[in-house]
């Protein structure tokens, strides 16, 4: 962590449009979001099915550059898919786009954020601390619906 300020973001945020998909589809897997039993467009279309969660898109021009699912069960709000294009990074999009997602839960009356991170993803770790999240303790359980095993 530096004392450095964060650099001023242009980013434009918005709710992501059915053209949007494909382009998102592929920043997720250029950073390496997507997981075999996670079929992505299909999170996309959940998201944007109702008014408890959304995907949020952020350009630089008409590029999209940064993404992220945002999402609450009327107490808690979550985040998933925040991605920066990786030719990208260290202009502030993450912060922006991550501040847009904070600012769609607080405009619902959602106090609190929570998010996860895989364990050996240390430089994510990093960048959630220099936005002032803090590590909980929690152990977390999972469970496919559909019988199979459990994924990592």
């Amino acid at each position: 962590m530096t004392d450095s300020p964060a650099p001023k973001s242009n980013l434009a945020v918005a709710a992501a449009e059915d053209a949007d998909i494909p382009s998102i589809v592929a920043l997720w897997e250029r950073c390496e979001l997507t997981r075999p039993w996670n079929e992505p467009r299909a999170d996309i279309a959940r998201a944007q099915q109702g008014p408890s969660s959304a995907v949020l898109v952020g350009r630089d021009g008409n590029a999209i550059v940064a993404t992220v699912m945002v999402g609450h069960d009327g107490h808690r709000g979550w985040v998933y898919y925040v991605a920066v294009d990786p030719d990208q990074h260290n202009k502030g999009y993450g912060r922006a786009i991550m501040a847009a997602a904070e600012d769609w839960l607080r405009e619902r009356s959602i106090e609190k954020l929570q998010l996860l991170v895989r364990a050996d993803n240390t430089r994510v770790q990093a960048f959630y601390e220099t936005l002032d999240y803090d590590q909980q303790e929690r152990v977390v359980f999972a469970k496919w619906l559909d019988g199979r095993p459990m994924t990592p």
